[in-house]
């Protein structure tokens, strides 16, 4: 099939759906990058996911686009004296889609389940909770083993995210197919790698907010099909925009475009001791692993993947970050001394599999980091993957090296602990180093800016000068609209949130 058919197929899919969902003002859709994994905030990994959650399932907490910490599910929060103690007043009024009323049992449901359920990936994000008081059918208190600065940037995302206790308990290990929440949009179904489809939950308790009635979300991995299909009306909004797209959006009267800076960053996971195909040079040997990063351009990477549009790094936060490790900066490409390692390693040529999502941004990607390295003394395959199989794969240790990305979060903690600490829950790479772990276990311990900075630059000399993954770059944010999308705001995080957005007939 050529590109051109597979285009218009997919053009053609777009305004099926349209028609199978109703065609009105009212009608939002949304083209993905990825098709989600599963829709359980509690097990959910993945960055696109977190968009249909945005719309799908209220948070204790939200983040405005300066990043500060606002109301959504709590009306207000204080700390106790010694900081070990959160207490949080809960909006009253609020039913889950399922006619279940929202209150403390229901929160105290949710975070007992994050920390107890097994698998679950926000057990690490919210660990410092040790009980959970009711304190009142609107009040709870999280009592904490140790003060933690995090916490409540924790709360803003999925760890905060309120399902519905009773739906959860009736479905068990099944409610990813049929989530409950209680955001301003309801589930209604759900065809993998075809679309996801919410409507309007006219009991939220901000209903008002949201005029748009229906929410379809379409995975379209390919970037040019995504913006085709935007310019041909079969979408109202496209995320995260190919770089080499942006003139095209520009130079459109009928399209708009919004960017924000990313939190977040892309890099190489390493598979340092996760099952059997950990077993290898790369793993094992911390010369090879530095070689393979020297022998990498990220300016290059930058230019030939995304039109230098990006920011280049080397740490999960980028270099304007006030946490940035300013003692370990991104270092130039340096060929000779990769060589130098490799002949010192004594492996001769190190073959390398290098799993990679199968958009063609992040194949590009792949592509110039198997030239640069190739020079170096390694055999790169790429092993193109569809997005969720690919989280999967990673999740199970099958896996030497990915080319994969954290969206962020706003507390650097986010970024960190839950991917490289030991027992992280997003650790999939299975990286260990005690060491690393009493910083980043310290920097949630205190308040105090200076003292966060100092335990998380120690850590990041430590954890860097292991190559347990590669850093390259922080992505900027960019959404193409219809012009008659209209209340749209861009925020750091990448989501889209859809208060006060509304299509014009």
């Amino acid at each position: 099939m050529s590109i051109r058919t597979w285009k218009a197929g997919l053009m053609a899919a777009g305004i099926m759906v349209l028609a199978a969902t109703g065609a009105s003002a009212q009608t939002l859709r949304i083209g993905l990058a990825e098709d989600p994994d599963m829709l359980d905030p509690a097990m959910a990994k993945a960055f696109v996911g977190r968009i249909v959650f945005t719309g799908l399932c209220d948070k204790l907490v939200d983040l405005a686009p300066d990043l500060k910490i606002i109301p959504q599910l709590a009306t207000e929060w204080s700390w106790s004296d010694d900081n070990k103690s959160l207490t949080m007043k809960l909006r009253q009024g609020v039913t889950f889609h399922d006619g279940e009323p929202f209150n403390a049992e229901a929160v105290k449901f949710n975070l007992e389940r994050s920390l107890n359920k097994p698998g679950s990936a926000r057990r690490s994000e919210i660990v410092a909770i040790q009980t959970i008081d009711v304190v009142d059918p609107y009040t709870v208190r999280l009592n904490l083993s140790a003060p933690s600065a995090p916490l409540l940037a924790a709360l803003s995302d999925r760890a905060g995210m309120m399902i519905s206790p009773k739906a959860a308990q009736a479905a068990g290990d099944n409610f990813a197919r049929a989530p409950v929440c209680s955001g301003p949009y309801k589930f209604v179904e759900r065809i993998a790698q075809d679309r996801i489809v919410l409507e309007k939950f006219d009991k939220h308790w901000n209903a008002a907010a949201f005029p748009v009635q229906r929410v379809v979300y379409l995975p379209i991995p390919d970037t040019t099909v995504r913006l085709a299909n935007l310019q041909s009306g079969g979408l109202e909004i496209i995320e995260r925009t190919a770089p080499a797209d942006l003139p095209t959006v520009r130079s459109d009267s009928s399209l708009k475009l919004e960017q924000a800076t990313s939190l977040g960053y892309q890099g190489i996971t390493f598979n340092m001791a996760n099952g059997p195909r950990a077993d290898n040079v790369l793993a094992k040997d911390v010369k090879v692993r530095q070689a393979f990063e020297l022998a990498l351009d990220r300016t290059i990477i930058n230019q030939v993947g995304f039109e230098g549009e990006h920011t280049i790094g080397n740490q999960p936060v980028a270099p304007n970050n006030p946490f940035y490790a300013k003692t370990v900066p991104v270092q130039e490409r340096d060929l000779e001394q990769a060589k130098k390692l490799m002949e010192e390693a004594g492996h001769g040529r190190v073959k390398v599999e290098l799993m990679t999502p199968n958009n063609p941004e992040q194949l590009r990607v792949a592509e110039v980091i198997q030239a640069l390295t190739g020079e170096a003394g390694f055999d790169v395959s790429v092993n193109a993957t569809e997005f969720a199989s690919g989280l999967d794969r990673q999740t199970r240790g099958d896996f030497e090296a990915f080319l994969i990305g954290w969206s962020g979060r706003a507390d650097p903690d986010g970024n960190t602990h839950n991917f490289i600490s030991c027992k992280g829950g997003l650790n999939d790479g299975k990286y260990c180093n005690p060491e690393v772990d009493a910083h980043l276990n310290a920097a949630r311990t205190t308040n105090d800016l200076e003292a966060r900075k100092a335990e998380y630059q120690k850590a990041a000399e430590l954890y860097l000068a292991d190559h347990e993954r590669i850093y390259l770059y922080h992505q900027n944010w960019f959404w193409s609209l219809s012009s008659k999308v209209t209340g749209f705001k861009p925020h750091p995080d990448g989501m889209i949130r859809l208060e006060g957005v509304s299509v014009a007939k």
